[in-house]
């Protein structure tokens, strides 16, 4: 079962518009950046227009930017636009008649409401201002970004 990416692009997303500051990006080029088709990017960007993060334009002169300062962005914010809020997802309908499948559902509960608790927490603490400088101190020391 493949999880979904859209949470890093989002990410990238918004670092490389805070990156540009005021200039509004195109969906085109923000897809070269991401490396990936500009209509993946322009999904992305109403679930983060629909949040409040960015704000676009259309035209000649048209693009996306931040609708907030980086700072006031957290990943938490970013995830929440774009994901469904779980870490994981509990899987559907176990066998009730079955003595691991009638306990199974409780006990996953209990367990992934604290890795959902512990995984927002620390999105909660990390800006799109603290990525963009992440990135600037890897771009500095010539590191290659991990994919």
């Amino acid at each position: 079962m493949a999880t979904s990416r859209k949470f890093a692009v989002a990410v990238h997303i918004l670092t490389l518009m805070a990156w540009a500051e005021d200039e509004p990006l195109k969906s085109e080029a923000v897809a070269d950046s991401v490396n990936t088709n500009p209509v993946v990017i322009r999904r992305i960007m109403c679930a983060l227009a629909r949040a409040g993060l960015v704000t676009s334009q259309t035209g000649a002169a048209g693009g996306s930017r931040l609708s907030r300062k980086p700072p006031n962005i957290s990943l938490l914010d970013i995830h929440r636009a774009v994901e469904n809020g779980n870490a994981f997802l509990l899987h559907n309908n176990p066998n009730q008649h079955c003595p691991v499948g009638m306990g199974m559902e409780a006990v996953l509960e209990s367990v992934l409401r604290d890795v959902n608790l512990a995984m927002e927490n620390a999105l909660s603490r990390v800006t799109v201002a603290e990525v963009l400088s992440r990135v600037r101190t890897c771009k500095k020391r010539g590191k290659r970004l991990s994919r």
